[in-house]
């Protein structure tokens, strides 16, 4: 996320979950004389950020952190290498990678060097295209709030969509709710609504559903959409290339040419110093080159996402997913923050249930990793 960005999520359902209640969003805020309400008022990233420091100081102040290299199975469990040289033996592994792996970029872009191609994720400061032609590709909010942000800062921006209209999240009225809005349009950590309230609160019962309609309400559920604070700084301000795919691009004579094609065939082209993929992400288990080819060629797929129990456990036994990769067999949920309760609780309780009782490397009870 680019400095200056605001969460889409309210501040309830933006709480780093712990199972006491420690440390939310609202009393960090409170401690800090930050400004916050639960409903209504945008979190900033930097308070967002300073959050979760604040957290981690208070809740793992003994945390190490370190990059994994490389896990492989070994009789009885696995084996974790460690950037800083170090090797950890366990039973299982818990793997919450999050996002970092799985940026989607157009296929027809991927060819193109760094220097005039990257994804949004490598986007943290914007003022370095000020005086430069920058091209942003999508219609979410990382797509949304970067062509925003870059406009802001004097950038010569232009956004592509292959949607023929941008969306955004309704501004808040202040007012109060009907009781026919709250019963058809109930809130959730999600947003309002009866599927958002069930993806939020029903992982499980998610989980039973057929495959093939989780993976359908995974794609489909909270499409690519801006927050309604972000409005103002692209409609009408940012020329918008709307219906357009990219349809190929090359570098000559320093820049890079876009070939766009809408869906009637329509084609055009936009020259500029660099594009920028607000693509989002997807889940694919060969991106996760830490895991040795023997773990990744037999966990069992749909979808481009490991399969699942109700426990987070892969077909791998001792191997667990969390977080995005873990979506398909959850709901969208855990594509946020808001999905962390239900992850934890689950897993503790499985955890717990068949801990060892001997001590092994690193941790008496397991091995789990947290990886870049």
């Amino acid at each position: 996320m680019p400095k200056g960005m605001m969460l889409k999520s309210d501040g309830f359902a933006s709480d780093i979950y712990d199972p006491q209640g420690v440390l939310s969003l609202k009393k960090f805020c409170a401690e800090r004389g930050i400004p916050y309400a639960d409903t209504g008022k945008p979190v900033p990233l930097d308070t967002f950020c300073a959050y979760g420091l604040a957290f981690r100081e208070r809740m793992v102040p003994n945390l190490e952190e370190t990059n994994v290299t490389y896990v492989e199975r070994i009789p009885g469990g696995f084996k974790v290498d460690l950037e800083n040289g170090e090797a950890a033996e366990g039973r299982r592994v818990v793997l919450a990678v999050g996002i970092t792996h799985f940026e989607n970029l157009p296929a027809t872009l991927a060819h193109l060097p760094a220097k005039y191609f990257s994804h949004s994720a490598a986007n943290h400061e914007v003022n370095i295209y000020r005086g430069r032609k920058v091209v942003v590709i999508g219609a979410g909010a990382s797509a949304l709030d970067l062509a925003g942000l870059m406009h802001d800062a004097g950038v010569d921006i232009e956004l592509v969509s292959r949607k023929p209209e941008i969306s955004f999240h309704s501004a808040p009225t202040g007012k109060k709710r009907s009781w026919w809005q709250r019963l058809t349009r109930p809130s959730s950590g999600l947003g309002p609504g009866l599927k958002s309230r069930f993806f939020a609160d029903s992982p499980l019962a998610f989980h039973y559903l057929p495959e093939n309609l989780r993976i359908e309400s995974v794609q489909k559920a909270l499409g690519p959409s801006g927050g309604y604070f972000i409005k103002n700084k692209v409609v009408g301000k940012v020329p918008l290339h709307l219906g357009y795919s990219p349809d190929g691009a090359e570098v000559r004579d320093g820049k890079v040419h876009l070939a766009l094609r809408a869906t009637d065939g329509t084609t055009k082209e936009i020259i500029a110093d660099h594009i920028v993929a607000g693509t989002g992400y997807r889940v694919s288990l060969d991106s996760l080159q830490f895991l040795s080819e023997d773990i990744r060629s037999a966990v069992q797929r749909a979808n481009g996402s490991p399969v699942l129990s109700i426990n987070f456990e892969s077909s791998v036994p001792g191997l667990y997913f969390t977080g995005l990769a873990s979506a398909n067999s959850f709901g969208p949920v855990m594509r946020f923050a808001f999905g962390a309760k239900f992850t934890a609780q689950r897993l503790v309780k499985v955890l717990k249930k068949t801990a060892v009782r001997e001590p092994v490397a690193l941790s008496s009870v397991e091995v789990a990793v947290n990886t870049k």
